[in-house]
């Protein structure tokens, strides 16, 4: 475990758990705790033994936005709002952009901030009771992290407009059915939820989970040609990989394939 006041990161087999660790203040997000992230990042897709890294935030609950108070406080005079705003978006396209799978396990209120952590990352599982939504609208702010260029890929203008124009919160089942994320269930069942929604994701070629879901992200803004071409080199790059090579001799021999990740 390594422990630092504003995040924790666990190791736990192929799994890094990522916890926000600030409950006394719904672990609202500081630039320390951004930078934090940013190295945990770094480290988890460095290392590979680690299959997934999942997000959650301690005290039963996810992340409520920004730390306002140290917003106005501490950093008023020497850092500007666009620079809190310039160093969320990085680490959020960050975590989005990572090699290693992330799945957000989200609880309590999911807002601001910690909306735009949720939709950084590629899954997510709630509570059914979790109040998730993009809120900055209900403070006369706007969120510079992703909100217009993520959401509306994930459920399309009308509900992106929804959500940002009212400020209004989902629970868990509504989310889902949004799809805004993957699954809920209630809360007493969120750990169990969690361990059956990593598994596949920790059984698979690290190497062709990695180009797999590179090539997803990189495709969402390409036209049909470019996809194609994108897909046709996705191919052949699996194709020549040792995994490749590995998963189709363990199907004939009848056995589990034993990957090396490349």
């Amino acid at each position: 475990m390594i422990d630092t006041d504003h995040i924790i990161l666990e190791k736990d087999g192929p799994v890094a758990r990522v916890w926000l660790n600030r409950p006394h203040k719904k672990n609202a997000v500081t630039p320390e705790l951004l930078h934090r992230l940013d190295e945990i990042i770094t480290e988890v897709d460095n290392d590979p033994d680690l299959l997934v890294l999942v997000l959650r935030g301690k005290g039963n609950q996810f992340c409520s936005g920004f730390d306002l108070d140290v917003l106005l406080s501490d950093y008023v005079g020497s850092t500007t709002a666009m620079d809190v705003a310039v160093l969320s978006a990085k680490v959020c396209d960050r975590l989005y952009s990572m090699n290693t799978p992330s799945v957000a396990v989200l609880e309590d209120y999911v807002t601001a901030g910690g909306f735009e952590l949720m939709i950084s990352c590629d899954f997510a599982i709630a509570a059914d009771d979790a109040k998730i939504g993009d809120f900055h609208i209900r403070r006369a702010l706007f969120g510079g992290a992703g909100p217009i260029y993520r959401l509306p890929r994930m459920i399309g203008v009308r509900k992106t407009k929804e959500l940002m124009l009212t400020g209004k919160l989902l629970s868990g089942k509504e989310a889902t059915e949004w799809d805004l994320i993957n699954a809920s269930a209630p809360a007493a069942d969120l750990d169990k939820l969690e361990a059956e929604f990593i598994a596949p994701l920790i059984d698979k070629s690290p190497f062709m989970m990695k180009l797999t879901k590179m090539t997803i992200d990189r495709g969402l803004d390409a036209d049909i040609q470019s996809l194609m071409v994108m897909e046709h080199l996705a191919v052949g790059n699996a194709l020549q990989s040792e995994d490749a090579k590995e998963g189709v001799n363990a199907f004939l021999q009848k056995r589990e394939p034993k990957w090396v990740g490349r």
